[in-house]
């Protein structure tokens, strides 16, 4: 019944699974694996406390059970209860010492509390044990954007070699059967695992809806773990207009390559990038002639199968040092075109009207809190008589983790008592309405907010952003110029804390903007998702053109990779031997760290380490 359990997992028929489990556990209460995969299912349909019951009944029954020491520590983390979650990881790695993953979540929680040099130690840690893991190393990637400010080609040149790596796990189409008609209407694939009320929902919704279907066909390759209503209006939506919808979730990567290619897809769009439940094993096959990746990640892939990357001049100006493996694509307008919740409620009063004092605040996670941020944001608050700040994130509703942020601030000079930590809000509206606790939003460096400076300045907060040399950091400056708000973009940490004492100093003049800026923010490039998606139909037209006249930018970069693979395997030493067959190991499909596990032997409950199904944890998406 066990093994059953586990095949009907395999097969997404987690009904059955839970059946199974229930039945291995009654005929034998000693197997602690039924256990452990029944909180996984329980986590992944988010009924987190019915998770947790299982994995404390199997830690019952193995005290040591390192598997479900590990994915209590993944709940944990997801529910912000830091401290518990680190206790349950550690002992997981005392339990077994070479359990990679464990260090890859250790990782994760590291960067939910903020400490992002100890999450890349803990990635790295994970990769020194397994160094083909997919999870730490893509989210190593994510958390080095957090400190990284593009001074130097580090964040390049590490990226770049983990693309060249990964390329070498799957096999790349070279020829294509779409006619090379440069005016023909195209099919124009994109593919997330997105779909539903997450931050990169409120971006491509606009094309989704606003698409000339007759001359762009579109395909929506969805990954989504659990639909939502937002999920399903996609669907509608797409499928009124004549697209087509797949659903993806649990299909093997390669096979996903083989529908884009059935589907004769002309150009895919990837829009997650190192983030959570990607399909880059899908793009490093080359299934589409032109290749995309758009919104969901702040900086190169590095995969040299990707032809372009969608961004503007103000996010990526012309003369920006940032160095990309794909060709950077401008659109006239923004990059981002954002499509506000219909759950939002209306903008209040700012509350300094009211209160007599100004409140600053910030609902961007702590990992993008740095402690030049905090730096930055006391002496505002030091600066402006009894001034308040607020701020948002999941992990606040963990003691150690407020206290040692208030010991940060009160350390740069801010009261504790004039700073507001308030845990996650789980209601969209709830959460949109928690705007109306600020006046004046503070953006984060180097890594800018995005779809939380659009809720604030939808919601009639403006916000102070600051520019720099990476597209993380310029975000918000593309955002705040399109909507009319370039006043309020620094050039550097004191001309930011200058823009927000001027901004926090006249309280009629912040009032008269915050009752505007809803408005103002409704008519801007920023939210004309007509104009937007004709700007990336050109774009995507151009992309066609230049391919039909055979300009591939990835050939320039495929055909590097070819040479170096051919020079490893002409190398005379055993070790470049040794070095294929360890990159050939790695998993080549995220869902199977997520949710799978190992294969099982016969009598899989017998033999706890391989036949157990481990819930690896990977990065959320780096866009909120």
């Amino acid at each position: 019944m066990y093994n059953l359990g586990v095949a009907y997992g395999e097969m997404l028929k987690f009904d059955m699974a839970i059946v199974c489990y229930e039945l291995a556990f009654h005929f034998n209460p000693h197997c602690a694996e039924a256990c452990n995969n029944l909180g996984v299912i329980y986590k992944d349909r988010d009924n987190l406390d019915k998770a947790v019951e299982c994995y404390q009944l199997a830690l019952s029954i193995k005290p040591n059970f390192s598997q479900s020491l590990n994915n209590l520590g993944v709940v944990y983390t997801v529910q912000g209860k830091m401290d518990a979650a680190a206790s349950m990881i550690e002992k997981a790695i005392l339990a077994n010492p070479t359990y990679a993953e464990a260090y890859n979540n250790l990782g994760v929680l590291y960067r939910d509390a903020g400490n992002i040099s100890m999450a890349i130690t803990a990635y790295e840690q994970c990769l020194q044990i397994d160094p083909d893991s997919r999870n730490a190393g893509q989210n190593r990637l994510l958390a080095m954007n957090y400190i990284h400010e593009g001074h130097d080609d580090e964040l390049y040149e590490t990226h770049r070699d983990w693309g060249r790596r990964f390329m070498r796990l799957y096999p790349q189409s070279t020829s294509w059967d779409n006619p090379k008609e440069p005016e023909r209407p195209l099919v124009i694939g994109y593919v997330s695992p997105d779909y539903f009320t997450h931050s990169v929902s409120y971006f491509i919704e606009a094309p989704l809806v606003y698409h000339d279907y007759t001359k762009y066909k579109v395909v929506l390759y969805s990954a989504v773990v659990k639909a939502d209503a937002k999920t399903n209006r996609f669907r509608e939506k797409v499928l009124k207009k004549g697209g087509l919808w797949r659903d993806i979730y649990g299909i093997d990567e390669k096979r996903v390559a083989g529908l884009v290619r059935e589907d004769n897809v002309d150009i895919l769009v990837e829009l997650t990038g190192h983030t959570a439940n990607n399909k880059l094993g899908t793009i490093a096959c080359r299934p589409a002639p032109v290749q995309v990746t758009w919104i969901g990640y702040p900086n190169t892939t590095g995969l040299p199968s990707i032809d372009y990357r969608i961004t503007d001049s103000l996010a990526d100006p012309p003369d920006s040092k940032q160095k990309h493996v794909e060709d950077l694509v401008r659109l006239p307008g923004s990059f981002l075109c954002y499509t506000p919740s219909p759950e939002a409620g209306p903008v209040s009063v700012a509350p300094a009207v009211s209160n007599g004092f100004i409140t600053f605040g910030s609902f961007n996670n702590l990992a993008k809190i740095t402690p030049r941020v905090l730096q930055v944001w006391a002496r505002i608050l030091c600066a402006v008589p009894n001034s308040r700040l607020v701020v948002k994130c999941k992990p606040f509703c963990c003691d150690s983790v407020r206290q040692k942020f208030l010991t940060t601030l009160e350390q740069l000079g801010l009261e504790p008592l004039r700073v507001d930590l308030l845990p996650l809000i789980l209601l969209n509206h709830d959460h949109m309405q928690a705007y109306s606790l600020m006046d004046i939003s503070l953006d984060t460096f180097p890594y800018a907010g995005t779809t939380t400076t659009c809720e604030s300045l939808f919601m009639g907060v403006p916000c102070i952003t600051m520019s720099g040399a990476v597209h993380a950091h310029n975000v918000g400056v593309s955002l705040l110029s399109k909507v009319g708000l370039e006043n309020l973009v620094a050039k550097n940490e004191d001309e930011y804390v200058q823009l927000a004492l001027q901004l926090a100093s006249d309280v009629d003049a912040l009032s008269s903007l915050r009752m505007r800026l809803r408005d103002l923010m409704s008519k801007s490039p920023v939210c004309d998702g007509a104009n937007f998606t004709l700007g990336l139909e050109s774009a995507y037209r151009d992309m066609w053109r230049r391919y039909c006249m055979g300009d591939m930018p990835s050939s320039k970069h495929m055909m590097e990779l070819v040479q170096q693979q051919q020079g490893i395997s002409e190398a005379p030493n055993d070790n470049s031997q040794q070095a294929q067959t360890t990159i050939s190991s790695m998993t080549s499909s995220r869902e199977e760290d997520l949710l799978h596990g190992s294969a099982i032997k016969e009598n899989g409950f017998s033999s706890p380490a391989p036949s157990s199904m481990v819930d690896h944890f990977c990065d959320e998406n780096g866009i909120c």
